[in-house]
This record gives C-alpha cells, structure tokens and sequence, in this order.
C-alpha cells in the first residue's frame, strides 16, 4: 500500500463500529468527527482518540450515547481514503469516552480513546502449560483464540532453536497472552504487534524480527528545494544507548560455568548504517547460568539486539506534500541530511493527526549507525 500515491484531494475518514462485527456508522456520526489521531509505536500498543462534536439535539446526544454505542469494549475501525487510496489506519476498542460539557454553543465535545485488538489479549489472566512446544508454537497456540475477531497468525520460528525437553521443564503461562506472548518475544529478540488490515475487520498479529528487509518506503526528502518532502527532520546520535551483554551459563553435568561468546545481531538486525558504532556499556545478565543453553544464547543475542539502535530522527510530513502514506514497523530512505544520517532507517512510530482540510504525520526513526550503505537511496 505504501507504493499507492495519495494524489491531492480530500481526506475522507470512514468508521466502522460494533461490538464485535463492526459496521459503517450513522451519517452524522461521521459528519460529527472533528479530529483523530492515531499512534502506532514499535514495541508498544498502538492506540487512538477521537474527538466529536456533541450538539445538544444531535444523534450522538440524544441516542447513542445514553444507548451504550460508545460503550467500553466496543470495536471500532478507522479507515482513510485520499483520492481513492483507501487504508485501514487502526482496528481496536474502545477503552475510555469523555464529554466536555459547555455553555457555549458548538464546544461541546465527546472525546473516545481506545486501543488496539491486543488489549483483549490483556484482559484476562490465565494459567497454562506448553508442554513439549518451542516459544513459536505456543504463540500459535494462544493467538489461534482471537480469530473471530479477523486476526492472523504470523509467527516466526525463533533464530536460536530451542527445543523442548519435558523431562527437564515444562513451561507455563502465568499471566495475560499478552504478557506471555510479549515476554517470549523479548527472550528472542522479536517484536509482537498487530498490523490492522489489508481489509477492514482484518488483522496481521506478527510475531518475529523487527521488518530491516525488503522495498523502502518513498524517501523523506530534506533541504532539497522543490523536492523537500519534509520541513525539518532533527537526528540524534547517543553514544550510551548501546549496550554489550554478557551471560555467563554453567554446564549442569560438570558445574562449571563460563561466559558465552557474543553472538551477531544481524540476523535479527540487518545493519542499516554502513559505519557501526561501538557500545559504551557492559552489562551482566542475571538468571543465565542455570537456563538452559540454548535458551541463555537466545536472551543474549535478544538483549545485543534491543539496544543497537544509537542514532534517532525525528520530523512531520504533510501527507499530500510528501504523496505517499509513510508506514510505521518499516523502512524508509531519508535524502538531504548530509553524509552522516543520510541512508534507510527503521520507522519507529507514526502519529496520524486527521482534521478538516488537514493531514500529517508525526514520527520517529532509528538505526544502528552512520552513513548510507548505499551510494543510492530510493526517491
């Protein structure tokens, strides 16, 4: 989808809600809409508020409010179209709504703050054994229960293997699916989030390495005349966020233990930086010596991964200037930085901000080092 230009013309929001089902809203409910700003983060839920227009005899008011349509819980999915490019832009719940009472006419609002699908996977704590499964399999397993809701499996077999032994251990679940499913995909290096489409009332759960392969999104071009896509981009270079682990483990037939060697990150983190930077610090891990070996290598390799990204960006696009949609959880060129940060990053979060005759984009960006890899970055 990020390939589709946007052309010039209007934003037209679509919203979609039901308790389970979700179905197109009223007229007014839409012509009600004011503002929207959607949040996607790496590593983090993502998340929306929306804020409408309460007349005091409309149809939100006088009907579906006190009828529970803006209940907690229930589903709701955004879309957006410009010039006929249409996107699923969020699918989650409803968490929270406030109303802004006012004397004056016009400033009375209804604001709706919700999160996406995950959070059912938050709502109840369980307790569950995996016997004989590796940590791919268990994911499997507990996202197979949310599928009435339009949400696909896709899962990664781990890079470090780890196959199971019941005779030694039996692994349990204490706790949401969506801490254990989150807590396996830290000891691995992963990432699990839900990507909302490519159709509404669908859902990709991924589970797996952070998306550093594959097409680049359209360039962000900075002070480049005419061509600037962005008006500002500022970057960062922390010389302290990278960190380098060690894990000692101890053979359990001998009783000796040792430090097991350094593992390379790029199999989970392709570099994206053509000149790497050095970590500044080194730390410890606790609790390794008595796992078991192969499970010791695959939380090292996960914390060398997790703190490889020392250089940041930072800017807003107008999404009609820039022509394209730019996409959280993947890579994009940025052109005009000059030698140092010029080059692909990892789009790390997006902030959509929707209002009348107004569309932009906030967001982050971040990569393990300086300097392009290429001589050539994608326009």
């Amino acid at each position: 989808m990020f390939d589709q230009p946007v052309g010039q013309g209007p934003v037209h929001l679509t919203l979609l809600m039901g308790p389970k089902l979700a179905r197109p809203v009223p007229a007014e409910v839409t012509e009600a809409l004011l503002t929207a700003q959607i949040t996607a983060t790496a590593g983090e839920r993502s998340g929306f508020q929306l804020a409408f227009d309460l007349t005091k005899n409309g149809i939100i008011s006088r009907r579906l409010l006190p009828e529970g349509f803006f209940d907690p819980k229930t589903r709701i999915i955004v879309t957006v179209s410009v010039k006929g490019t249409a996107e699923v832009l969020f699918d989650g719940l409803i968490v929270r709504h406030e109303v802004g009472a006012s004397n004056r006419p016009g400033h009375s609002t209804l604001t709706v703050t919700g999160e996406d699908l995950t959070l059912l996977m938050d709502l109840e704590e369980r307790t569950a054994s995996y016997p004989n499964l590796p940590p791919s399999e268990r994911v499997l397993a507990i996202l197979r229960r949310y599928s009435d809701y339009g949400v696909r499996p896709d899962v990664y077999t781990e890079k470090v293997a780890q196959p199971p032994h019941q005779d030694l251990r039996v692994h349990y679940q204490t706790g949401t699916d969506l801490q254990y499913v989150t807590e396996l995909a830290r000891a691995n290096g992963y990432t699990f989030y839900l990507e909302p489409g490519p159709n509404p009332g669908q859902s990709s759960a991924r589970w797996g390495p952070e998306v550093r392969l594959g097409i680049r999104q359209h360039a962000l071009n900075v002070n480049m005349d005419a061509h600037s896509t962005v008006d500002q981009l500022t970057f960062a270079y922390d010389g302290t966020a990278r960190e380098e682990p060690q894990a000692r483990w101890q053979n359990p037939e001998t009783r000796q233990s040792a430090l097991l060697p350094q593992p390379s990150i790029s199999p989970l983190r392709p570099p994206l930086g053509k000149r790497p930077t050095p970590a500044l610090k080194r730390r410890t891990l606790s609790g390794t010596a008595k796992q078991q070996r192969e499970q010791a290598e695959a939380e090292l390799l996960a914390r060398a991964a997790v703190s490889a990204d020392v250089v940041s960006g930072s800017g807003s696009l107008d999404v009609n200037r820039h022509g394209y949609l730019l996409h959280p959880r993947r890579l994009v060129g940025v052109r005009g930085a000059g030698r140092a940060y010029d080059g692909d990053y990892f789009v790390k979060s997006v902030t959509h901000n929707l209002r009348p005759g107004s569309y932009q984009q906030n967001f982050t960006l971040s990569r393990e080092g300086l300097e392009a890899r290429s001589d050539y970055v994608r326009p």
